[in-house]
């Protein structure tokens, strides 16, 4: 193994464990689709936590991962460079489709996105509901800058580029692969501001690990719910996420409405619960066409139909393990097929 500190700002300071060049034609070829993000980003100085998103275009992030060459043809493309949390329902459509053509390729075998950590779990799931086929395509970031002095991004890409080269990743969907760990879209969420292994999946667990380019997947690919053909698209129906807590009232639900909102998702507390004021306010809108998901706020857990509150009554559907960011995602592009509640909660159960 041979490490050589550096703060270089785009050399990005590592060098990884070098593994044999596989002969030419056993390389798979890999696609890199860089969105932006911390991976991206450079600080003013390495001793602040300040940096800016997004700094570096895709070819910076190769040329400074030059042992990706050993493992896989790697070519790259700018989709858009931002933070994420600036993602947003034009994008998602955009890279949907742009996925959904270049998977069609039949000279790509698998797919690596780049992309701020913020969001990463709300678009890698939305590309798991609206990208077809079973080539792997795989979301990665970091959460140190490129300049910072342990910058995690080079790693991370290197991973994501063996497993996305990788024929065992076929079937997965999507998958998020940082710290040396594979998970799947569905399941992952970021549990903490700065720590660079904040990404877990509480409920299922991961799907596989990696060590410096060699995956493990646990099993065979988990079930996967339809996809949604997003090709025809140019908007998708606004849904709103409201926050409950103690002495929840109506003022952002009606003002939810007042703006357009098509669906409801509320992070309520415990098992989705809420105030009584929230839950008669909620019901109304249900009667009139907008559709009300209740999820949690908490890190773990099901909401469960039924359970505290009528769902059957109320027409509420209930978001299984899915937290708001996931559940707004899924009942976006459940709105596109229809906005009853009962076809919905199908829906729901499905993925």
């Amino acid at each position: 193994m041979r490490v050589v500190p550096a703060v270089a700002p785009i050399a990005l300071a590592l060098s990884l464990l070098s593994v044999g060049p596989a002969p030419a034609a056993e390389k798979p070829n890999v696609h890199i689709v860089a969105t932006g993000g911390t991976i991206a980003g450079a600080q003013a100085d390495v001793e602040q936590h300040g940096y800016t998103a997004g700094t570096f275009t895709v070819d910076s992030l190769i040329q400074a991962v030059p042992e990706l060459k050993d493992i896989a043809a790697v070519t790259g493309e700018q989709l858009v460079n931002i933070p994420s949390q600036d993602m947003n329902d034009d994008v998602w459509l955009k890279l949907a489709k742009r996925l959904n053509e270049l998977l069609a390729d039949p000279k790509v075998d698998g797919i690596v996105v780049t992309h701020g950590t913020d969001t990463l779990e709300e678009t890698s799931y939305f590309t798991q509901l609206t990208v077809a086929g079973d080539k792997p395509v795989v979301f990665t970031g970091s959460m140190r800058p490129a300049t910072a002095i342990s910058a995690d991004g080079p790693m991370n890409l290197y991973n994501s580029v063996a497993v996305a080269g990788n024929p065992a990743a076929r079937g997965y969907g999507s998958l998020v692969v940082l710290n040396d760990e594979i998970h799947a879209a569905r399941d992952v969420y970021k549990t903490h501001t700065t720590s660079v292994d904040t990404f877990r999946s509480p409920e299922h667990g991961l799907v596989g690990r990696v060590d410096t380019g060699h995956p493990t997947l646990f099993g065979p690919p988990p079930p996967r719910g339809a996809t949604y053909d997003v090709g025809a698209l140019t908007a998708l129906p606004q849904v709103e996420i409201i926050y409950a807590h103690s002495n929840m009232g109506r003022t952002l639900i009606d003002a939810a409405i007042a703006a357009g909102a098509k669906g409801l998702i509320v992070a309520g507390v415990g098992n989705g619960n809420m105030t009584k004021v929230a839950i008669d306010t909620l019901a109304e809108v249900a009667k009139t066409g907008v559709v009300v998901v209740r999820s949690t706020k908490l890190a773990e857990g099901t909401v469960v139909r039924n359970a505290e509150v009528d769902d059957d009554k109320l027409g509420f559907v209930v978001s299984d393990d899915f937290k708001p960011g996931k559940a707004r995602a899924l009942l976006q592009l459940a709105l596109t097929r229809t906005s009853d509640p009962v076809e919905i909660q199908k829906i729901f159960d499905s993925h």
